[in-house]
């Protein structure tokens, strides 16, 4: 089955108004920036999709990726684990306004949770944020004399990834510390949807070095010069519509 699209545009054609997205990343390694881009560019467009829940690693920087969609009125609410990182503004400014909600999700709990829901384990138990404002309406457990604090897995309607190479079937290969949250979002979102720096023939990544296998993918969109979100942040960019943005050093 061969799951490639011709355009980012056309990728993310599908997610709806009030939908929740897992966004891989860690910063701008590994973020999928066109694929951002594109969906503000469709919201811009079109004012759809908006009230959606993003789920990621830190709530966005500048005025490009998650920033520039949370500048544009687009997430009703952020579940992540820093929400202030290099440059907060966008997230700051709408939070302080009573414009968007927080989720805040100690890291490693956010990787367990994600993985939780592609595993399909509904609830486990971990000792982070025991005591802590975070725990507060959780239940908790006492386990070999250490106290330990439910959590929920955590599912998403879409996953929009970056890889480094993919095939028409949807196996994917990421680069370096790209890897991060990508391959656990590809298990737990319903629909996943992959820019890929590379897209070879099939057979054409070996199955060894396969991360995620094309089972976890629905969509692959071919972006050769991926932009890297630090090098637009340094040029002083701001995504308000389709931008011709530099390149440098892309992860």
């Amino acid at each position: 089955m061969d799951k490639t699209i011709a355009t980012a545009h056309e990728a993310v054609s599908r997610i709806g108004t009030g939908a929740s997205v897992m966004i891989g990343g860690f910063g701008g390694s590994g973020a999928p920036i066109e694929l951002i881009h594109a969906l503000i560019d469709r919201y811009l467009d079109t004012g759809a999709p908006g009230d959606l829940t993003v789920i990621n690693n830190n709530a966005g920087n500048g005025r490009v990726g998650i920033a520039a969609m949370i500048d544009a009125g687009m997430v009703r609410r952020m579940v992540c684990s820093f929400p202030r990182s290099s440059e907060p503004r966008a997230f700051t400014q709408k939070y302080l306004a009573g414009e968007i909600e927080l989720e805040l999700v100690p890291q490693g709990t956010l990787a367990e949770r994600i993985r939780a829901g592609g595993a399909g384990i509904p609830a486990f138990y971990t000792p982070a944020s025991y005591g802590t404002e975070l725990a507060e309406g959780k239940p908790t457990g006492k386990f070999d004399g250490r106290m330990y604090v439910q959590e929920r897995w955590l599912k998403a309607d879409f996953a929009l990834l970056k890889a480094e190479r993919a095939d028409p079937l949807g196996n994917l290969v990421y680069r370096l510390a790209a890897r991060n949250f990508n391959p656990l979002m590809a298990m737990a979102a319903a629909r996943t949807i992959v820019q890929a720096r590379h897209i070879v023939p099939a057979g054409g990544i070996d199955p060894e070095a396969v991360v995620t296998p094309g089972i976890f993918v629905d969509a692959v969109v071919e972006v050769a010069d991926p932009a890297q979100e630090e090098a637009l942040i340094r040029a002083g960019v701001a995504h308000r519509g389709s931008v011709v943005s530099p390149r440098e050093g892309t992860a």
